[in-house]
């Protein structure tokens, strides 16, 4: 009995952990809270952020919206103005989609140029160019034109814009007043 007793005399009680940590638990808690609340706002802020471009709109939309926005103002505007506006939403529409000089040209080198080569058909052509002869009389020759004269002009534009569709004028202008 007595190795026993000796065995036991060298063996000490356990002694509890020491605790070796300069941060309180708590602290500990709170930074890795804030921490992964930081992480998770950052992560959030750049998932929002990154939203898809939308493709870009088509010359075809981009004339027909500016055409519909002119159409409200038809009455406001002097015919004179209005030829000018509608004239220039149009050029710079075939400037856009096919890539043709029409706002660099006057209205007969323009239509010379299409009587060469164009990528319009024989209706579209006859469309374009009673639509310029008309802006140029208003605008050049001063004709006193009226607002039925502007009606025709957007209905022209916009029948032109849409590949030379029928497009009745009167419909197009009362849905455009009533917006």
């Amino acid at each position: 009995m007595k190795v026993l007793s000796f065995l036991a005399e060298e063996f000490h009680d356990i002694a509890p952990p020491v605790d070796y940590s300069l941060l309180p638990p708590w602290l500990v808690f709170v930074i890795v809270f804030v921490a992964l609340s930081l992480l998770g706002l950052v992560v959030w802020l750049i998932a929002k952020r990154r939203k898809p471009t939308p493709p870009p709109k088509l010359p075809r939309h981009i004339a027909l919206e500016e055409l519909d926005r002119i159409g409200r103002d038809i009455e406001k505007m002097s015919p004179y103005q209005f030829s000018i506006r509608v004239s220039d939403i149009l050029r710079k529409y075939v400037t856009q989609q096919y890539g043709l000089p029409a706002t660099r040209q006057t209205s007969i080198e323009f239509l010379t140029a299409l009587a060469k080569a164009s990528p319009f058909s024989t209706e579209e052509q006859t469309l374009l160019e009673d639509f310029l002869g008309r802006c140029d009389l208003i605008k050049f020759a001063r004709y006193e034109a009226t607002t039925s004269d502007s009606e025709l002009l957007l209905g022209e534009a916009i029948r032109f814009v849409k590949g030379g569709e029928v497009v009745t004028v009167e419909p197009e202008m009362s849905r455009l007043r009533s917006t």
